[in-house]
């Protein structure tokens, strides 16, 4: 094959970020693979699926009257699977022939957006402890 091949974000990375960020992560990080490979329409749909998944866990996880940090990973990882495990293979059936991106960019966002709103909790406490 002469042809390059962009480079794209590899499963385990569409995993470990929806596990360990939420399902949304992950799939933006599908969405730009798919962008990289000119598929707009396919990518818009990942993107969405991932934004209904984020939703959905924010809704499950909060059921329970004491909510509890596990289940937020357990509903990660059911979406990064979707994504990763499904998506990926359907998009990307020869994933291996690609080079992968590094994550350290996706990596750095995603602790900036966490310390955000971490930040922002603390702070909501604070004003409301007075």
């Amino acid at each position: 094959m002469e042809d390059k091949l962009p480079k794209i974000y590899s499963k385990k990375a569409i995993l470990g970020f929806s596990i360990f960020m939420s399902t949304i992560f992950g799939g933006v990080l599908l969405y730009q693979n798919l962008i990289e490979i000119n598929k707009k329409k396919e990518a818009y749909t990942v993107l969405g699926i991932s934004i209904a998944i984020t939703i959905l866990t924010g809704i499950i996880v909060n059921i329970p009257e004491n909510p509890s940090t596990s289940l937020s990973y357990i509903c990660g990882l059911g979406g990064g699977f979707l994504l990763a495990y499904y998506f990926m293979p359907k998009y990307f059936p020869n994933e291996e022939q690609y080079p992968t991106k590094a994550i350290w960019k996706p990596l750095i966002i995603a602790v900036i957006i966490a310390a955000i709103i971490l930040g922002l909790i603390i702070y909501g406490i604070s004003v409301e402890n007075g």
